[in-house]
């Protein structure tokens, strides 16, 4: 397995990891399928974007991971934290794609100055709670009732990870 920075050129093997997710349902916010454009624009050239990793095996991308400053106004957090994301392609969980992609991230998150990294992740993903639980991410907030694009309603759990 390769862990290399994203190109512009992984972002159709991006959208093969990514869709399947969404398609799935139950562990990612996303709910609208990613094209080449809008993976490339909203993870590989995102203006807010620390790092874009992705992992790689006998030439295709298996999974990836975005490492950013967070840009929305309406939920700020504090000088020196960056938002992390996670895909791994379902017929690779389980096999350490996810750790060698984080340790990655954490090069480059350290850096860049990052302080802390946040996961929020939906309450009903076990899979990505145990996942960032696991590399360390600890609770510190739980954010009830808020509602996906398409008006269904979750809770999110919010971990850290100090840098």
């Amino acid at each position: 397995m390769i862990i290399r920075p994203a190109t512009a050129d992984d972002a159709a093997d991006m959208v093969a990891v990514l869709n399947p997710i969404i398609a799935e349902g139950g562990t990612t916010a996303h709910l609208r399928p990613f094209d080449v454009d809008r993976m490339h624009s909203h993870y590989i050239a995102r203006a807010s974007a620390i790092s874009c990793i992705v992992a790689e095996d006998a030439g295709c991308v298996i999974g990836f991971q975005s490492l950013n400053w967070p840009q929305n106004k309406d939920d700020p957090f504090p000088q020196g934290w960056a938002v992390i994301a996670s895909f791994v392609a379902p017929h690779a969980a389980g096999k350490g794609v996810g750790p060698q992609l984080f340790e990655a991230t954490k090069t480059v998150a350290r850096a860049a100055g990052v302080q802390v990294i946040d996961a929020t992740i939906r309450a009903d993903n076990v899979p990505g709670l145990r996942y960032y639980g696991g590399l360390g991410f600890v609770d510190y907030a739980l954010l009830e009732n808020i509602p996906l694009g398409d008006g269904t309603v979750v809770d999110r759990i919010r971990k850290r990870y100090d840098l």
